[in-house]
């Protein structure tokens, strides 16, 4: 066979087989059905809500400070001498009641000065009577040498009459006497009591020590009260009442003083007092006084210098919501969505804002579905869906 029959066999081959797989395409194709065009359904997205409930609700603000006493002193002697004694609760946190003898300084010189004292006036009320005596038997013999001579019987001169002398008398009387007070109340001086119940919190002093009047021994605190300075800014003091700086002449608001000592958390109740004269120029807040009675009356007590959490109870709100304060948005909005599960956006009135919540007068009722969860998009009437509570749980 020649070479051009073959390529001719080879080329029909070829044609056969391409005209074959062209026949099969079309038997394809033809028996394929035909597919519709379909339009996907729009996604409603899910979102998180929060049930509201309204009702009476008494704002709580939170501060923080420092506990300090109430009334702290120094233990300071008006007269010197030798310590001859020292009590032995005069130590670092020593514990006494009101009147006890704290120190004695010796008291030896200032009893000879009372004595000294005492002679001086025994002294001068002896000289008192001898004046009176004198001036007496002076105005008898004065009446008896012109008690025939009207004219100058009427009035007794003063010299006659010894009105000087006795004045004189009577003033170093007076001064004798106020010596003798002085060196009692020195003497008196030289025992240093307490002049209230309360602690140490710093002594320096001990027995054979001199000291001068003037000079610091020790440093003493009232157990009775304690405070806590606590700064506030303008808008925390609206919900609670400061006796002489809110409006009203009410008491103080309630507190409650909440700390951690001796490896317990321990509250006491408090008192709001006072504000203090000046708003601090730095930080722009009103410092505001809490005192606590008794605070040394529980185990553990609330000591001085302990940093303290305080919780004020201010004013109610009649019917107020708390809300989430991710639930809050953009203008003061927030998003709720009805029982059809339609979302729209509702302004509200805030009351407080505070860390992880949010306190309305108004703008809810009872019952409302607020969303909490975040949305890419949103618009005023979008249809969503509510994960369910167990979903919600789990994520």
């Amino acid at each position: 066979m020649s070479k051009a029959k073959r390529h001719i066999i080879h080329f029909a081959v070829m044609v056969i087989i391409i005209g074959l797989g062209v026949a099969g395409f079309l038997a394809l194709t033809a028996s394929k059905p035909q597919l519709k065009r379909t339009k996907p359904p729009v996604p409603v997205p899910m979102v998180r809500v929060h049930r509201v409930e309204t009702g009476p609700r008494a704002i709580v603000v939170r501060g923080e400070g420092t506990v300090r006493p109430r009334r702290e002193i120094e233990l300071v002697p008006q007269v010197g001498g030798n310590i001859v004694y020292v009590s032995p609760v005069l130590i670092d946190g020593g514990e006494y009641e009101r009147g006890d003898i704290l120190v004695k300084i010796d008291p030896q010189d200032y009893q000879l000065a009372v004595t000294l004292a005492e002679a001086q006036v025994k002294d001068a009320e002896s000289s008192l009577r001898v004046a009176e005596e004198e001036a007496a038997s002076s105005i008898e013999e004065w009446q008896l040498l012109y008690q025939s001579n009207k004219k100058t019987g009427r009035e007794i001169p003063a010299l006659v009459a010894k009105e000087p002398q006795l004045a004189a008398a009577k003033a170093r009387l007076a001064a004798d006497r106020a010596d003798l007070q002085k060196a009692i109340l020195n003497l008196d001086r030289t025992e240093l009591r307490a002049p209230f119940d309360g602690r140490v919190s710093e002594e320096r002093i001990d027995i054979g020590q001199y000291v001068a009047p003037g000079r610091n021994l020790a440093t003493l605190y009232s157990t009775r009260a304690a405070e806590i300075v606590v700064p506030f800014d303008d808008e925390a003091l609206f919900w609670f009442d400061v006796p002489g700086f809110t409006p009203g002449n009410g008491d103080g608001s309630p507190v409650k003083v909440i700390a951690r000592i001796a490896g317990r958390d321990r509250s006491w109740s408090g008192k709001i007092m006072r504000a203090e004269g000046k708003l601090d120029e730095r930080t722009r807040m009103i410092n505001v006084a809490v005192r606590v009675e008794n605070p040394y009356a529980t185990k553990p007590p609330l000591v001085a210098g302990l940093f303290v959490t305080v919780e004020i109870t201010g004013h109610t709100i009649e019917n107020a919501a708390v809300i989430p304060r991710s639930a809050l948005r953009d203008n003061n909005t927030v998003w709720v969505v009805d029982d059809s599960g339609r979302l729209t956006f509702r302004e509200v009135d805030i009351a407080r804002l505070e860390t992880n919540q949010v306190i309305l007068r108004s703008g809810l009722t009872d019952g409302d579905q607020i969303v909490t969860s975040g949305l890419r998009a949103v618009t005023d009437g979008m249809q969503v869906r509510i994960v369910p509570p167990n979903k919600d749980q789990k994520s």
